[in-house]
């Protein structure tokens, strides 16, 4: 039975494509869904790939995944700059988490330069685009099956 990786992300990244596509590029969310999808299937893992621009609706994700979920890989969106609830609930998440972010949120905003979320991640993957979320996805695949 494949190990299941809940991928979870944040406000805003359902405009995907729409939202400035000079920063973000032009693949839609669902572009991303289908290529997750593919590779989940070529690594044997299960993925449940969901999106919110709700806080809460996160948080209550990411405790769903508390002993059915192998790993989390997270963007967060803006969250990850003001979030110390999510914080908290991946705290509270026994598996390893990975944060991701489109762009590099190093070379933006003074404001953008902080994540909480990367306080618990085991690894921040940022400014590759949306194939952060394949890099994300390969690397989780290492950290669940070492176990």
């Amino acid at each position: 039975m494949p190990k299941l990786i809940t991928l979870l992300n944040g406000p805003n990244l359902n405009l995907l494509g729409l939202r400035q596509p000079e920063i973000y590029g032009t693949e839609t969310l669902d572009d991303v869904a289908s290529a997750v999808s593919e590779l989940a299937d070529d690594l044997q893992l299960a993925i449940r790939f969901l999106q919110s621009n709700h806080e809460g609706q996160l948080i209550d994700w990411i405790q769903e995944a508390r002993g059915k979920s192998a790993g989390i890989i997270i963007n967060p969106g803006a969250y990850s700059h003001s979030s110390i609830a999510i914080l908290d609930a991946l705290h509270a998440y026994d598996g390893p988490v990975l944060e991701v972010h489109i762009s590099n949120i190093h070379k933006r905003e003074p404001f953008r330069h902080h994540s909480y979320v990367s306080q618990r991640a085991e690894g921040v993957i940022a400014g590759f685009g949306t194939e952060g979320y394949l890099l994300a996805l390969r690397r989780m695949a290492s950290l669940v099956t070492a176990k």
